[in-house]
């Protein structure tokens, strides 16, 4: 497997909310992220993929809602986010395609 599709093995897709557009107000941008990644392969992952410096990481696992699903119970999967914070000069536009 190539390189870059680490990366994106890593990142999964930018979260276009109301509050992931607050953040961008503060240079930041939030992504969905695999479960298992830490702070420095996202930091990593990002740098590589979009040529940016990052600042900081900060990151936030959101647990799945039990939901019923024709009559059943069941959970929806546990959803991971990375809230990455660019150094001043950098930025992403997440609103066009990668």
């Amino acid at each position: 497997m190539s390189a870059k599709a680490e990366l994106y093995d890593v990142i999964r897709r930018p979260v276009i909310t109301e509050k992931s557009s607050l953040a961008g107000e503060t240079n930041a941008v939030v992504f969905e992220v695999a479960i298992d990644a830490n702070k420095p392969q996202i930091k990593e992952a990002v740098e590589g993929l979009f040529n940016v410096k990052v600042k900081a990481v900060n990151t936030t696992v959101t647990k799945g809602k039990v939901k019923r699903f024709r009559g059943r119970l069941g959970t929806r999967k546990d959803v991971k986010k990375a809230y990455v914070t660019l150094e001043e000069g950098n930025s992403i536009d997440v609103t066009t395609g990668l």
